[in-house]
């Protein structure tokens, strides 16, 4: 058995056999752990005094996980850098949110399953569209092409407000009770569970990919491009495969977000959303999945706290703390938690 840490150390040869990928993919002790905390949280933090409406809270938080790990997927696994991520997180949103409003009483249109399916396969379809002008050039380029995507997105989104509302946002959206039994309810139970549901099923699915040979491959391009084309690697079908699935899992985010808020406005579309899930990523560990889990609690957990504090200055505060990860942790929390138990071991060691 392995912790979380062990489990998801990115130092997988992209040439191990079968049986060492099974190994690793195993589910180890900290990490069923980790998830039975997260599950019982939503009855330890629940509207106690001094604690209204933490459900709210915990379900951004689970959103900002899942946006965080479609960013991981196509950055700490395959190299590939965007600044443009939040573009597809908008997306799905007003997809969502369309659907929603003018779906009300329309049986499927209003299912918010549905709903997610089409924000997800919107954003999907707009990530194959750019991903090979994202392919072209070096990482400089990409992120010149991902904000450039991202930059004309957000002026559609103002400009067409006969669908989206323009700045104002988009009204009226309700979308139908969750499996047609579950209404969402202003203290956000219901969003709370869906939202928590939805980001273990995706990061289930993305945790057997990443620890599967096209995972390991990803891995392999990121390394060495140029080796793994030499090798036989399809390396261009391999990074749109990546970053169209990067896309879906974030236009899935923004949906949840929409559903859950009921309202989608163009700060959905705006940039800080990409550098917001950059941030998250350093916090917590980029390539390693649950680096997007731990740094989302960390990064919103942080900002709700200091910003109670001094609202004026948090963003200072939380820049100052993103300085010093930086220049004395490598690899965010995880990094740090990795360094403290080689440590402890260390010590333990006759």
């Amino acid at each position: 058995m392995t912790s979380i840490t062990d489990t998801l150390s990115p130092s997988v040869d992209a040439s191990a056999p079968r049986s060492i990928l099974l190994a690793k993919s195993r589910w180890g002790w900290g990490e069923i752990a980790f998830w039975i905390v997260l599950a019982a949280s939503y009855f330890i933090f629940g509207d106690t005094i001094g604690l209204q409406n933490r459900h709210q809270l915990m379900s951004e938080i689970a959103i900002l996980a899942l946006f965080a790990i479609s960013l991981d997927l196509i950055l700490g696994y395959a190299g590939i850098v965007s600044l443009g991520h939040g573009a597809f997180f908008g997306l799905g949103a007003y997809t969502a949110a369309l659907a929603a409003k003018y779906g009300m009483g329309a049986g499927l249109w209003s299912d918010p399953l549905f709903g997610l399916l089409l924000g997800g396969g919107m954003a999907a379809l707009i990530g194959f569209a750019t991903s090979f002008l994202v392919l072209r050039g070096s990482d400089l380029t990409r992120l010149m092409v991902t904000l450039g995507v991202a930059l004309i997105v957000d002026e559609l989104g103002n400009q067409m407000k006969w669908l989206t509302g323009g700045s104002d946002g988009l009204q009226g959206v309700l979308p139908g009770p969750l499996l047609g039994k579950f209404e969402f309810d202003l203290y956000g139970n219901v969003a709370l569970i869906y939202s928590g549901v939805v980001l273990f099923v995706i990061f289930w699915f993305v945790r057997r990919l990443v620890f599967s040979p096209f995972g390991v491959s990803l891995r392999a391009i990121k390394g060495n491009s140029l080796r793994s084309r030499t090798i036989g690697l399809p390396v261009n079908p391999r990074l749109v495969a990546v970053y169209t699935l990067g896309a879906a899992i974030a236009g899935i985010a923004g949906a949840l977000l929409a559903q859950t808020t009921q309202f989608a406005s163009p700060d959905m579309l705006a940039f800080h959303r990409s550098a917001d899930t950059l941030l998250i990523l350093v916090f917590g560990g980029a390539g390693r999945l649950y680096g997007g889990i731990v740094g989302a609690i960390a990064f919103r957990v942080m900002q709700d706290y200091i910003g109670n504090i001094t609202p004026q200055y948090w963003q200072f505060w939380l820049g100052t703390l993103l300085v010093l990860l930086v220049l004395f942790v490598r690899g965010g929390l995880l990094g740090l938690m990795d360094n403290a138990l080689k440590k402890l071991k260390g010590q333990a060691a006759p």
